[in-house]
């Protein structure tokens, strides 16, 4: 048997699902054939696993050479370069280097690419994968190793490359942070743009969203409003250690970096990816944040564009309360006009507005399956529609019934369960054998950080799909916890726990024996009772 594995394209951006997936058919057959296809020099070694509870779950990432892995398992063979072309029918997948490599299953790997506002402008930068995240950090030492005063359209185009400048910011130093944006099919990462605007530092932000409040993907009004207190406030606190994932490109081989093209790098973004990337400008204020909300980007002038317009842009609003402004006298190198009339100028846009399945040359001549959100529909086998391709992560689109209480979001820690699943599934097909759903697919479950706070996801958290016909019971102290169950005909569907609640697993417990929580009304969450052990 050959099982070829495809995470790259041209400019990938590769999930963490791959890992598992050829490390579990590696132990599984040790004596079959493994290529994995990538155009990034580097892969992701998963450590430190730990399961929290039944279905949530944390782990390390880290960036290693692929050398690393074809000498843990002699089977695996990696092969560095971009796909050219897939010929299911011919079961031929065609490499940017000129070979050509067959199979007998293949696996599809190659995760989403960012959808940026304005493809070209060189003011316009994407965060997305940990290439480009670095490339913004470089924004935070404009200032700081600069001579001149003035930053050129040229050397902003460098910077946007991945090549370093000698430019600086002009005073006073602003970033726009555009997350709306009209036909945006998928969601970029919420915790992405959510740590975006709360790390950077020295440099005034003007958050444009079209949704009523910040992070509606993940939290409804309450919680928003109870992250936004945090947000807008001076940051005092010194960092708490990070106790979850890293996602850092330092330690990367100067070989690679010089062997792959600097559009084939980019390893998709997790938790901590701001970890260890300068965001911090040269001025003494930790950070300036001003939300516009319910609005897009209408239009994007160039200094010169918007001279010639005759436009008036508007000042940075100095208090979050009152939203007075002034005619802005300063010059910027780039203005973004808005949907509701107002117009900013800024030094640079960071593009946070979608990303879209990577499906590459894998469409071209093959009759697949694609979900509305343009990914490669999948079965509960993780199968695609053509015999003996597979794909998991973000390049795929969950086609089976789900169970009540998951839905799919492109997150690493679902990334990781497809990619273990996936291997079982084809490895199980190999020899002839079937396998049951796994249970990680039973309840969405998901953590990670916002702001320094811990956050947790369960189920149905933002009451996804239920409608009218539910209630929410919340409890909330200002600066330290924010707790929301989300209850229909009395059993608990979603939960979402920002703080050390401690309540994760009592919550996960609730959600799946589907307990008629009825008799206990708002006294499930009163903080008197000690709920923990009275369910345990």
């Amino acid at each position: 048997m050959r099982c070829l594995l495809i995470e790259g394209l041209r400019k990938p951006y590769l999930s963490y699902f791959s890992y598992f997936l050829k490390n579990k058919l590696a132990i599984h057959f040790p004596s079959e054939d493994i290529l994995l296809i990538t155009a990034s020099p580097v892969i992701k070694a998963v450590t430190n696993f730990k399961q929290v509870s039944k279905v949530l779950e944390e782990f390390d990432v880290e960036e290693q050479p692929s050398t690393l892995l074809e000498n843990r398992f002699p089977n695996i063979k990696v092969i560095e370069s971009g796909v050219k072309q897939l010929k299911s029918e011919e079961h031929c997948v065609l490499t940017e280097d000129g070979n050509q490599h067959l199979y007998k299953k293949l696996c599809l790997c190659a995760g989403a690419k960012p959808k940026l506002i304005r493809e070209g402008n060189p003011y316009v930068l994407g965060i997305r994968d940990t290439d480009s995240a670095q490339v913004t950090s470089d924004i935070g030492l404009w200032e700081k190793n600069m001579k001149i005063s003035n930053l050129r359209c040229r050397e902003v185009g460098q910077l946007a490359q991945g090549h370093p400048v000698s430019g600086c910011l002009p005073e006073p130093g602003r970033a726009a942070v555009l997350t709306a944006a009209r036909s945006c099919p998928l969601p970029v990462p919420t915790h992405c743009r959510l740590e975006l605007v709360y790390e950077i530092e020295g440099c005034e932000v003007i958050w444009v969203i079209k949704d009523t409040a910040i992070g509606n993907t993940f939290f409804d009004a309450g919680a928003a409003e109870f992250l936004t207190s945090k947000l807008i406030a001076e940051k005092s606190e010194a960092k708490i250690a990070q106790k979850r994932t890293r996602y850092t490109t330092e330690g990367r081989k100067k070989e690679a970096q010089t062997k792959g093209n600097a559009g084939n790098i980019g390893s998709a973004l997790g938790p901590d990816w701001h970890e260890g990337l300068n965001l911090k400008g040269t001025k003494e204020f930790s950070h300036k944040i001003h939300i516009e909300t319910m609005c897009e980007v209408k239009k994007i002038y160039l200094q010169e564009e918007f001279r010639i317009s005759k436009k008036k842009s508007l000042t940075f609003p100095r208090d979050h309360h009152n939203q007075s402004v002034t005619t802005d006298k300063e010059i910027w190198p780039v203005y973004v006009e808005l949907t509701n009339g107002k117009i900013y100028g800024c030094n640079f846009i960071v593009s946070a507005t979608g990303v879209t399945p990577n499906t590459g040359p894998f469409l071209c001549g093959n009759n697949f399956d694609v979900g509305e959100d343009g990914g490669l529909k999948v079965n509960d086998h993780m199968h695609t529609s053509l015999p003996d391709i597979y794909a998991a992560g973000d390049i795929c689109t969950a086609s089976w019934e789900p169970s009540p209480v998951w839905q799919q979001m492109r997150l690493w820690t679902q990334a990781r369960q497809m990619g273990w699943y996936a291997a079982k599934c084809m490895a199980a097909a190999s020899v002839g054998e079937s396998v049951d759903m796994d249970f990680s697919f039973e309840l969405f479950a998901h953590v990670t950080k916002f702001f320094n706070y811990k956050v947790v996801l369960l189920g149905k958290y933002n009451a996804q799909g239920l409608g009218s016909d539910h209630e929410l019971i919340l409890r909330c102290t200002k600066g330290q916890e924010y707790i929301k169950a989300v209850l229909q005909n009395g059993r608990m569907m979603g939960a979402v726990l920002i703080g050390e609640t401690d309540l994760e697993e009592t919550f996960e417990n609730l959600i799946l024996n589907q307990m008629n929580l009825s008799a206990y009304g708002e006294d499930l969450l009163d903080p008197n009772i000690d709920i923990e052990d009275y369910f345990d």
